[in-house]
Order: structure tokens, then C-alpha cells, then sequence
């Protein structure tokens, strides 16, 4: 969030370009990969080990010697393939967070697409069953399986059409001569072309001629997905930084087809309110709540149709969330704008940052917080802070099982109906999540104060008596408007190094060596914070209002993220 307009809206699937990181050299498609042994057919799919090839090539670490894979017709329009480590456990997106398809009725006899391999070296390939049409296909790229570098690469048609691997402001359809699209979820203020940007979504659809297919990669680590084009041959290569590979093949055979069937694995889009389609006003810099109260009247005045009145952080106090500035933003006018509003049918929206303000006595959130042990933690167990809009902060641990109440009540108190700000809708920022700290940042407090953080008020406060010009006369505006094992050996700067616009991973960032309660790392579950601060948002505001759809808009999510909020695209330069 920053000084400039905003736009709105409810889903996205975007992309980005590249400048490639400082990683080895070796030509990996020289590596050795693996022989499928073990082989097996399931009455829905198949399983097999894959065994080393040939010496290890240990490009970014250690390969592994065996690695487990299993397929299975869930569809007869989707495939899911997994292959894993046998014998430790590795982290995967947890199923609380991006809950699995429950029931399938696919079997081997019957598909719309076929999984075929080759046992050595392993490859695979997806065909499409009615043309025999290869629509992803491994053979002649060994796999390669290190414990924080991951390889899958596949050959594509000459100048094949590729759309996804989002978010992005690149062109819609991804040039395929030399793209690198980045995954990791940043703070990424005026969308700069050939960036990674707030949010992930690892998927693409292929266009060609003779249908679309879908392809998903359920893996929140940071990853560079490479599209290029060399002596003619056009390829697709994930290079994955943890986890595993856990892939879902999609059907179609047309664009809405993969589009259904995507959405069967991920979730159905969120219903909203009838209201949430109607003239919304959003921006940033409103000085006080008298501004707010003008713009309101200005519509009544025009004629224009305002459904839904929105306010950034102006409205806190030192930028502190769950507060309102008793100067500028006090909460007996503000409840005054918010019944004229909902007297007149009309809603209002306030934004809401994960972020919270270390200030004891003064934000009562942090102090409740931190009785209750909530916020996410260094390997010492010390709080992890870093530098918002508040100065230094904690963050709330999506994982800790007291986080949900914890935020719950947050909610309750300061947006009670009865006595604080009654809102309909929440808009969420800063939640990839963000931070103003450069890495290392050995001293927040002191880059904190270096950066004027909060930021001062730049005009005094309006009298607190002022008669709004809601619902009557329309006066001039005016002028100033636990730490889990692992195999990792360095989650602070992996050996293979992803083309992260910011550059260190925990650049303006949670450090990727933050420990939730669960014993996970952000290293692993960076690119979920923001779904998961949007989903616990979004049950807080239900609690609220039991029966009502809610309304949630976010600026940072992961693939799912839209069977339960919205999205906003970020801070543009309009």
C-alpha cells in the first residue's frame, strides 16, 4: 500500500519475466536421473520407484538415491501424479490449508488422458486419449530430485501458447522464447513488469488447435518456471527450492473444461454479496473522517450510485491495527458515518494488516497477542519483528491453533456493532507478508525510526464537532483532501537461487528460518501467509455476522485462495 490509486479485482491468474540468479552451470539435462523399478497398476492409477540412474550429479545438494512415485486416474479428466521421498517425511502444502478433492471416480479404462512412461531412463509423458496428441513430455530431461532443488522439465510445441503462472503484468500470453516466471510472493509496489509480484499460482493453461489442457503444481516454495526456446526446441522447466513434486493434469479438451475441472481441485470462486457488485470507492490519503464523509455526500450530490464507501489505514492510530486516530478518524463520528451509510442501504469497508504494532499499553491487540503466544518466532523462540506502517512488528502465526480465536476476537471488539466500527467488508494488505526491514535487519527499531515509521500526519485534525454533509448539503471539499527436521541445510540463501525481484528471500519479508507453532518454516509456507491471513479473515468476519456471505478482499494468495476471498491487484502506478 502506497501513496497512489487502486484497483480491484475478484481473481487473477498473472505472469512475469526474469534476470536469472547466480546459480551452477552444469548442464542438468546431462544429469542421469532415474529407472522406474517396482512397477505396479492400481484399479485407479499405477506406482513405481525410481531409482538413481547413473552417478549423481549433486548440482544443488545431494541427489536422492530412490524416490517414491504414484498416479492416479482421480477423473476421467484428471490425472495426479506425486513423486517423494520413501523414506523421510517431506514438507507438502498442508491439506488444512488447501484441502485435497475428497471423492474420484477415475480408473485406467476409461480416461479422456493417458499416463505413459518409459522405465530407463524414467520419463513420463500425458497424452490426450481421442488424438494420441502428447500433451507433456519428459523424455530426454532427467529428472532431478535434491532435498531444496527440485527439476521437472517438458517439451512443448514450437511457439506453444502459454497462459498462467501468476501473478504477473508480462503480457497475457507468455512468450516462449526465454521467459522465467518466479514464485515467491512479494511486496511488489508499482507491478513492475518481469517481476514475481503478491501472489502464486502455479498453473498454466496450453492453447492449441486442437483443444486446452491445464497443468498444476500443488507447491508453495519459491520456484523459477523457465520457458525457452533453444535450436527450435521449446521447453517448460520447473526449478523448485523444497517440497515436492505433486502434479494435477487437466483434461479440458476446452478452456472453460480446464477451467471446471481446475476449480474442482482447488475450490469453487467464494459467493459474495449482492452489494460487493455494485460502485465501490477506494484510495488511499483521506485526511480524516470528514473527507470521508464529503466524498460520500459528493456522490449522493451527482447522482452517482455509491454502493460501498471504502478507508486504507488512515483511519488508525500511528498505523496500529484494530485502532482508530482519536483526532483525525474519532470513533464517535465514524459510527456516525457508518448508520447513515447502512440507513441508506450503502456499506462501508476498512483495511486490515497483519501486521502488529509492538507497542505495549498502547495497541491492546499486540498485548493480547502476545499473552497468548501468537506471533510467529525465530529458531531462538524469540518473536520474529520486522518494520510496517507502525514501525517494528510482530506478525500473527497462521498455525498457532490459538491465531484463529486470537483474531476472531480482534474482530469482534473493535468492529462491534454496538460499540466500534460496524464494517461489511474487510480490504487485506501487506500480507505476503511485507515488511520495510532490509535484510539482515539486525536493529528493527533503529531502521524504524531512520525510516519514520509511523509516518507523521501531515495536516492538524478537523474539530471533532463538524456536522457531516452525509444524507444533507454537500459543502465544498476541502484543499487538503518449534523448529521442524529438516533436510535443508540453508533455508537463508538455498543453493539454488530463484530470480526474487528483492533479491534475498527474506528481503522486506518474514525470514525464510521463522518457525511456526507447528514445527512448519516459512522457508516452506511463505506463499501461504497471505491465504491464510484472507481465510482466518474471513471466518472472523462471519463469526460477526452468522448467516451473511462475506466479503473479503486480499492483496496476497495462493492457489485456492478464491473458494473463500477475492483479490486486488496491488499498488499500480494510475
Amino acid at each position: 500500500m502506497r501513496l497512489t490509486n487502486k484497483a480491484l479485482i475478484a481473481f487473477v491468474i498473472s505472469n512475469v519475466g526474469f534476470v536469472l540468479g547466480q546459480n551452477a552451470t552444469v548442464n542438468v539435462d546431462a544429469c542421469p536421473g532415474y529407472n522406474a523399478t517396482n512397477i505396479s497398476n492400481t484399479r485407479n492409477g499405477f506406482k513405481a520407484d525410481l531409482v538413481l540412474a547413473g552417478k549423481a550429479c549433486n548440482v544443488y545438494g545431494k541427489d536422492y538415491e530412490r524416490l517414491s512415485l504414484t498416479v492416479t486416474y482421480e477423473t476421467d479428466n484428471r490425472i495426479h501424479l506425486k513423486i517423494t521421498d520413501p523414506s523421510n517425511s517431506r514438507y507438502e502444502v498442508p491439506e488444512s490449508v488447501f484441502p485435497r478433492p475428497k471423492s474420484w471416480d477415475g480408473n485406467r479404462d476409461s480416461p479422456n488422458i493417458n499416463f505413459r512412461y518409459t522405465k530407463s531412463p524414467f520419463s513420463f509423458s500425458i497424452t490426450r486419449k481421442s488424438t494420441n496428441e502428447v500433451l507433456f513430455n519428459t523424455t530426454g530431461y532427467p529428472l532431478v530430485f535434491e532435498p531444496q532443488y527440485l527439476r521437472v522439465k517438458t517439451a512443448l510445441p514450437t511457439n506453444a501458447n502459454i497462459y498462467g503462472l501468476g501473478e504477473h503484468t508480462n503480457s497475457f500470453r507468455l512468450p516462449p522464447e526465454n521467459t522465467v516466471r518466479t514464485l515467491w510472493n512479494r511486496d511488489a509496489y508499482g507491478v513492475a513488469n518481469g517481476t514475481n509480484l503478491y501472489s502464486d499460482h502455479p498453473v498454466y493453461f496450453e492453447h492449441r488447435t486442437t483443444g486446452t489442457h491445464g497443468v498444476f503444481l500443488l507447491n508453495s516454495n519459491g520456484m523459477d518456471v523457465k520457458l525457452q526456446t533453444v535450436n527450435g526446441a521449446t521447453t517448460l522447466e520447473y526449478n523448485a527450492i523444497g517440497g515436492i513434486l505433486d502434479f494435477y493434469f487437466l483434461a479440458g479438451p476446452g478452456p472453460l473444461d480446464v477451467a471446471k475441472q481446475y476449480a474442482a481441485v482447488v475450490g469453487l470462486p467464494a459467493e459474495i454479496p449482492y452489494w460487493g457488485l455494485g460502485l465501490h470507492q477506494c484510495r488511499y490519503g483521506y485526511q480524516n473522517y470528514y473527507e470521508v464523509a464529503q466524498v460520500v455526500a459528493n456522490y449522493s450530490a451527482a447522482n452517482i450510485p455509491l454502493e460501498t464507501m471504502w478507508t486504507d489505514i488512515d483511519y488508525m492510530y500511528e498505523r496500529l491495527v484494530f485502532t482508530n486516530d482519536p483526532q483525525y478518524f474519532p470513533l464517535s463520528r465514524m459510527r456516525e458515518i457508518v448508520s447513515d451509510l447502512h440507513a441508506r442501504g450503502q456499506q462501508y469497508i476498512v483495511m486490515v494488516d497483519p501486521a502488529v504494532g509492538v507497542k505495549p499499553g498502547v495497541s491492546k491487540a499486540y498485548d493480547r497477542g502476545q499473552a497468548l503466544g501468537v506471533w510467529m518466532k525465530n529458531p531462538d523462540g524469540s518473536n520474529f519483528q520486522g518494520i510496517v506502517w507502525p514501525g517494528v512488528t510482530v506478525w500473527p502465526d497462521w498455525f498457532n491453533p490459538k491465531t484463529p480465536a486470537y483474531w476472531a476476537n480482534e474482530f469482534q471488539l473493535f468492529f462491534n456493532p454496538q460499540s466500534g466500527i460496524d464494517i461489511d467488508g474487510v480490504w487485506i494488505d501487506m500480507n505476503e507478508p511485507a515488511s520495510f526491514c532490509t535484510y539482515p535487519c539486525a536493529n528493527p527499531s533503529a531502521e524504524a525510526i531512520s525510516q519514520n515509521m509511523p509516518p507523521s500526519r501531515t495536516s492538524p485534525p478537523p474539530a471533532s464537532t463538524l456536522s457531516l454533509p452525509i444524507g444533507t448539503s454537500v459543502p465544498s471539499l476541502a484543499s487538503n483532501l518449534l523448529k521442524r527436521d529438516s533436510m535443508y541445510t540453508n533455508v537463508l540463501n538455498p543453493p539454488y537461487t530463484i530470480n526474487n525481484a528483492a533479491g534475498n528471500l527474506s528481503d522486506r519479508t518474514a525470514f525464510t528460518n521463522v518457525i511456526h507453532s507447528n514445527g512448519l518454516i516459512e522457508y516452506d509456507t511463505h506463499n501461504l501467509y497471505g491465504t491464510m491471513m484472507s481465510s482466518t479473515t474471513r471466518d472472523a468476519m462471519a463469526k460477526r455476522r452468522p448467516g451473511l456471505r462475506t466479503f473479503v478482499i486480499t492483496r496476497s494468495t495462493f492457489a485456492g485462495a478464491g473458494a473463500q476471498v477475492g483479490k486486488w491487484l496491488g499498488d499500480n502506478l494510475s
